[in-house]
């Protein structure tokens, strides 16, 4: 009786995906955000301006002369969770105000620094700066820190923390979705107008 051949059961083979590609440069996007506390003093107000882009384009450029070229009154130190754990993205923070008072300085780098690393992370977190890109990029943050946090007696280092984070974290996503869009700007432009503007116009200022 001759044998049967076994025959190798074929199974369909499934569609390798293709690789996926490198994701899109990202030469430098900007954003801005304003956080305030309701009924709360202007100090705990936080609006960072950020600039967002690559490490071997235009902003990583300009983080290393910022970081090289300190100036008195203005140091610029990169974004820490804590002592000797820097976050990524690279992230370097410039005060607007000129910094001349201790008080100032050891909240500018503690509540607000922590603030801002913290952040930069959940900016991470929500998907607004890819993961993938965490060593690829670097974030310039502009501070914002209101000179009458020197006046008060006892600072609230948890709100000043959570508004700083929830403003960095926010700028970074208006400034990779690219908000506000240049069509809602141009519908509404009659429509805003700068509250500091308006309180000049007012006699207030």
């Amino acid at each position: 009786m001759a044998k049967k051949k076994a025959v190798e059961k074929k199974t369909a083979s499934k569609p390798v995906p293709a690789p996926a590609g490198p994701l899109p440069r990202i030469v430098m996007r900007t954003g801005e955000a304003l956080v305030e506390v309701e009924d709360g003093p202007g100090y705990l107000a936080a609006e960072p301006e950020v600039v967002i882009g690559e490490l071997d384009g235009p902003v990583g450029y300009a983080i290393a002369n910022l970081l090289g070229d300190q100036i008195k009154g203005h140091s610029r130190v990169f974004a820490i969770l804590n002592c000797d754990c820097q976050v990524r993205p690279t992230t370097i923070m410039v005060s607007k105000v000129t910094v001349n008072n201790e008080k100032y300085t050891n909240i500018l780098m503690g509540s607000v620094q922590a603030g801002i690393a913290n952040g930069v992370l959940d900016a991470v977190r929500a998907g607004d700066i890819p993961k993938e890109k965490a060593d690829d990029l670097g974030i310039i943050v502009s501070v914002w820190l209101d000179p009458s946090v020197t006046k008060e007696k006892k600072v609230d280092h948890e709100k000043l923390f959570e508004t700083q984070r929830a403003a960095v974290a926010k700028a970074l996503g208006k400034a990779m979705r690219g908000e506000p869009k240049i069509d809602w700007l141009l519908e509404n432009q009659n429509k805003i107008t700068h509250c500091f503007h308006e309180l000049g116009m007012k006699g207030d200022l």
